[in-house]
Parts: structure tokens; sequence; C-alpha cells
């Protein structure tokens, strides 16, 4: 099934909630165009505030999301994102900035992770909100960065509401594509509730890891300890294909210029590098399709297995070539 997404600019947010009220979850609909201006007004207000702090996340050839929250840099991100423990990996702000960081702990049994920007510095960074009070028809704006990290493009925000909560997971319509996983959602003070985890079987149907939980777990999170066995996919109405299949890490990085997928760079050793592929290479087709992130090759790579040859044509300069990947798991 492919999923539709509703991409918003802070200028252009669909009015679909409620005026500001400090004191009471917005669940209500609104009634004129006074509510539409004030819902538009906070919106823009939340977006701005925590944007700074929205970050891209790339640990070998794979991409997602996640969000600051301590001023030395602790990131909040999905435990399949983060992986395993004490993994190298990049954060990438908003503005382009890349700085080194290591994944700390995960949980496995409900895909919450956790990782350390690792150079020094004071960082942009959101609070924690509260995520046991949500209450069902809140709405609630996710952010992040689908598709992957994109140049020139400010994390896109989304708006929708919750639709059931419990202690281990927050459902919400709001729209989560590939790339998603592991970014914030937010109440309307700006606070994060939850860390996206799941795509559902529908466009109303999207899983997010409630805040508390990391609180509940934080020290074993910094320790880097890895918990639980299997995904959280027992909960009723849950789909049971929801978890992320391992693939092989290519071991390159990728980036979109002008609506083609670059290599930004191809590691040594990797099978990327055994392929023929190099940096600067446009990628073409992908086992004879086009793809635009590094998502869209991971669920290619997905229905592989070790063995399996795939075909990857490459734009490199004037010439336009034939590269053969090998896989191996």
């Amino acid at each position: 099934m492919r999923f539709r997404s509703l991409f918003l600019t802070p200028a252009a947010i669909l009015l679909l909630a409620v005026p500001a009220f400090a004191d009471a979850p917005l669940t209500k609909d609104p009634v004129n165009t006074k509510e539409l201006k004030e819902l538009q007004d906070r919106v823009q207000q939340v977006y701005k505030k925590v944007t700074p702090a929205v970050v891209g996340i790339q640990i070998g050839g794979a991409s997602g999301s996640g969000v600051i929250v301590t001023e030395d840099g602790t990131v909040l991100t999905a435990g399949h994102v983060s992986g395993k423990p004490d993994t190298a990996c990049t954060i990438i702000f908003p503005d382009g900035k890349r700085v080194k960081a290591k994944s700390l702990g995960q949980n496995k049994g409900i895909d919450s992770g956790m990782i350390k920007i690792t150079e020094p510095g004071k960082y942009p960074h959101v609070e924690m909100g509260e995520s046991k009070s949500l209450e069902k028809g809140q709405w609630v704006v996710a952010l992040g960065h689908p598709g992957g990290f994109v140049e020139g493009r400010t994390p896109v925000l989304r708006l929708g509401r919750i639709q059931a909560t419990n202690d281990t997971l927050i459902q919400t319509d709001c729209t989560l594509v590939g790339g998603d996983s592991g970014g914030p959602l937010f109440d309307l003070d700006g606070k994060v509730i939850g860390i996206h985890s799941r795509i559902g079987q529908y466009i109303t149907f999207n899983i997010h890891v409630p805040v508390g939980t990391y609180r509940d777990t934080w020290d074993d999170l910094v320790a880097g300890k890895s918990m639980g066995n299997t995904p959280a996919i027992a909960e009723r109405n849950i789909p049971r294909n929801a978890g992320p299949a391992k693939v092989p890490d290519l071991g390159a990085r990728y980036e979109l210029v002008g609506g083609v997928l670059k290599i930004a760079e191809v590691k040594p050793g990797s099978l990327a590098e055994k392929a023929g592929l190099k940096a600067r290479d446009l990628i073409m087709k992908f086992d004879g399709k086009t793809v635009a992130n590094a998502n869209e090759i991971e669920e290619i790579l997905k229905k592989k297995k070790s063995g399996d040859e795939v075909l990857i044509e490459v734009d490199r300069g004037a010439d336009r070539l034939p590269l053969k990947l090998i896989l191996k798991s």
C-alpha cells in the first residue's frame, strides 16, 4: 500500500484545528474564521519554536529523524533508527550543519531509542511534555524529515489528532512516510509528547512512542542498554508487519540533488565500493526503479536475499554506467 503525505510549510498550514486554549487540550472543532486564524498563529509559533531542534539522522546508508531534548545534545528517536548501542552516526540540523554522534540505548519492545551528540556544544532543544494526560481528539503536530534530510528544506509539518493512547503507544492520524521515523510529535504548547515509530496500514493509523516511556527508562537509555526482545506488535489492531526488516548496509551516504539521488560518500571496503559506486555518482535506476531517498533503496533491499544481484544505473559525468551490486547479509 502506498501512503500519501501532507507536507506543510509554516506559511501554508492547513487550518484544521482549534483556538489556543491555554489550560485544556485542544479537542473541539473550529467554528469561525477568528478561531481558524488563532489556530494558524498558534501552530506557526510552535513551528518556529521547535524547528531548530528537529534533526535528521544518518547511520550508515539509512536515514531517520530525531529531536534534541537537552542542551548538551541528547536526541530522542525511534529504537529502529538508533539501532545497536555505540554506533557512530551523524546529526543534521535544519540549516544543514552536521555533527558527530553515537547511539546510546534502545528499547526494542516499545521502539524507543536515544542518541548523543559527541561534539561539545550548546544545542537547541525542546521541552519534554506529558504523554499520560493526552486525550482522544486532541490536536497535535508531527515534524520530521520525510524521505530523509533534504538540503534547503526545513522539517516538514503535519497536523492531526490523537486517536488512541495507552502506556506504550500513541495513535494519531498525522500522515507519516519513510524518513519520519524517530521524529517528534508535539502538543500545541510546543512540548514533545511522542516519537514517530510505525506507519500503519491506513493514512489515519500511525504509531508514536509516548515521551513518558523515555523518562521511565532514561538512565538505562543513557547507559547504552539494549532492552526488550521484540517490536511492540502485540497490541490490538497494530499491524504485525509494521516493524522494520533488516537490510544490508551498502556503506553509502546519499543526497537529493535536483530530484536525483546522488552518492555523497562511499565507505572503503563496503558493498557499494565493491559494486563500483563512487562519490558524486547520480543514481538513475536502482533495480530498475527510480529512487529518491535511502528509504526507497531499503524497501527494495528488504525483498532481496543474500547472494542476489541488483543492477544499478548511474550517471557519472558524461557516462551512463551499469553497475552490479551483489548482496551479502
